[in-house]
């Protein structure tokens, strides 16, 4: 390809509007540009990498034994209906209606779309197993889209789905797709770690994620250096989620789990509103506050307790309460639905509210809470005694430091861009569709599902966060939009001459190439080359040539040297191949 006919429009400057590294280089490299809020066009240059990562994801995929397919990304709302998750997907989900006032959504994902292919089509066992994926725009209406294409509202995602007899038939697919993940992103030169994930709105038994490591990353997990636990926040747990010796060091003869119980108190709090105000002026560590998050629950009051040292973990909550949706409280109807002001809420004589307690503030001794009165709190609170919950569970955000679920060593925390998912979903959507097959005694079964997602365009992002630094892109060799570009320096006709014959054998050899023949500057070429981040680059000049050699930088190492002109082509073809 040549570069004055390539349409690759880079800035020399970062976009005000971009946050993080990856959509900087994205816009500088001209590889996308903003459509609107969340939605872009993807250039030439970011077209070759997605069809590079499709490429790779499309070969493992077959290999794993998965078969594509395109499925619609206009959906009947029929189908949602008949799953359970018209309502339940929420606003991400965009609807509209037909000219005969249909009911239709735009595809967010399409787990219903595949049962509903398979509904009438699946007839025996002897049908059974298999698995279909295919490479699709998905959309969902983000409340923030951010990151440039790291979060947006369209997307381009590989998603399959295997079917199964059986949950036996299930694992066994599982870890084939697991298996292909690992070899796509090793492929794709990507370092992924593999943590426990929530299920979310996908709903099923397991699931995992694939997350690279990145600063910029929007998850947060814990890792266990020494066994190798890793899981997102949302589902994390630790070995010190309950049990009397959270939280406190046991001391001979007056351990403060040993505490007698106080008499109830009612004491002014002036302007106390936070935990760190309200420790500071009781003189109270933080362990002994409890803290209560009141929330709407599919429109119903709840109250969360825990520990004033702890963060809620509203994942685990809704789980926990199997609601559809969490929310807050808007503050001018906090009274209407608890009858307290906000800041001084406590589950003291607290009424027409559920109340839901992390494990570890059962065992708070001669605590802090709100008394639902400004400026007053209770002191010498003790669960059980002052007060009841409806249900004690775990609802606390895992901590860097916390003990390891599995050997109790400290748990590290990081975050992680996620470019894979995979989910068991088990009969969720095949029952509620009636999705069956017939079993070798004739009896009618629920065909059992997996889901398995990929986010293609997304990977794009996490590779540049990845790898890059501070003249732009690094592209591992497997996803790099070509492998070579050639800088002829001058307008010297043997320089032209030279880059001209050498793009020429390169291109006959397969060699994805790139002759910059711009009548440009050589430090804008030199910018935008390592701006794009292409391994190889080979310059002509007048000078080198003079020697005999033209000059090769390598883009991942930064090493520069020089080739004899007589053998340059082959030499870079097998520089290409051999890291290829």
């Amino acid at each position: 390809m040549r570069m004055s006919n390539f349409y690759m429009p880079t800035l020399k400057e970062d976009p005000a509007e971009a946050e993080v590294v990856s959509h900087k280089l994205m816009l500088r490299a001209g590889m996308i540009r903003k459509h609107s809020s969340g939605i872009y066009t993807y250039l030439p240059l970011a077209w070759r990498v997605i069809n590079k990562i499709e490429q790779i994801v499309e070969q493992e995929m077959e290999k794993a034994g998965s078969q594509q397919v395109l499925l619609p990304i206009m959906q009947t709302a029929d189908i949602w209906k008949d799953s359970g998750r018209w309502e339940d997907f929420g606003p991400l989900m965009i609807k509209f209606e037909d000219r005969k006032n249909r009911s239709y959504c735009l595809g967010p994902t399409h787990e219903e779309a595949v049962a509903d292919l398979i509904k009438d089509e699946v007839r025996s066992y002897k049908d059974l197993p298999f698995n279909l994926f295919q490479i699709q725009t998905k959309v969902r209406d983000e409340i923030r889209p951010r990151f440039g294409v790291m979060r947006g509202r369209e997307f381009i995602m590989k998603d399959a789905y295997s079917l199964d007899r059986d949950f036996a038939g299930l694992d066994d697919s599982y870890q084939d797709m697991y298996d292909a993940y690992v070899r796509v992103f090793k492929r794709c030169g990507l370092e992924t770690t593999v943590v426990e994930a929530d299920t979310g709105p996908m709903g099923g038994r397991d699931s995992h994620e694939f997350m690279v490591l990145a600063e910029s990353g929007e998850d947060e997990i814990v890792l266990c250096p020494e066994c190798g636990y890793a899981a997102n926040v949302e589902r994390a747990e630790s070995a010190d989620i309950g049990g009397e010796h959270s939280g406190t060091k046991k001391s001979s003869g007056n351990s403060e789990n040993q505490q007698e119980q106080r008499l109830l108190k009612a004491v002014k709090t002036p302007d106390q509103k936070t935990i760190e105000e309200l420790s500071a002026f009781l003189e109270v560590k933080k362990e002994k506050l409890i803290k209560a998050v009141a929330l709407l629950a599919d429109e119903q009051p709840v109250i969360a307790l825990v520990r004033g040292d702890d963060e809620l973990n509203e994942i685990k909550l809704k789980n926990h309460l199997q609601a559809a949706e969490l929310k807050a409280v808007p503050e001018e109807k906090f009274q209407d639905y608890f009858d307290s002001p906000a800041g001084y809420i406590g589950p003291i004589d607290l009424t027409d509210a559920k109340i839901i307690a992390d494990h570890r503030v059962e065992y708070i001794k001669n605590g802090v809470c709100g008394a639902n009165e400004v400026d007053l709190h209770y002191i010498n609170v003790n669960p059980r005694r002052d007060f009841t919950v409806d249900s004690y569970t775990d609802l606390r955000k895992v901590q860097a430091g916390d003990p390891c679920p599995g050997c109790q060593r400290e748990l590290r925390a990081q975050s992680g861009i996620e470019v894979g998912h995979i989910f068991k979903l088990g009969t969720k959507y095949s029952s509620s569709m009636g999705v069956t097959y017939l079993d070798d005694n004739g009896e009618e079964c629920p065909i059992v599902m997996g889901s398995y997602g990929i986010g293609i365009t997304r990977l794009i992002a996490a590779a540049i966060e990845q790898n890059h630094d501070d003249y732009g892109i690094i592209w591992p060799r497997a996803l790099a939009p070509f492998q070579v570009v050639i800088l002829p320096l001058g307008r010297d006709n043997e320089v032209s001459e030279t880059a001209e014959n050498l793009y020429d054998y390169l291109q006959q050899q397969g060699v994805e190439t790139l002759l910059d023949d711009r009548d440009e500057r050589a430090g804008v070429k030199f910018n935008d080359a390592d701006l794009v981040g292409i391994p190889f680059r080979i310059t002509v000049g007048s000078r080198s040539l003079k020697q005999g050699v033209v000059e090769i930088k390598e883009r991942t190492s930064g090493e520069e040297y020089n080739i004899s002109l007589e053998n340059a082509g082959q030499k870079i073809t097998e520089l290409v191949f051999n890291n290829l």
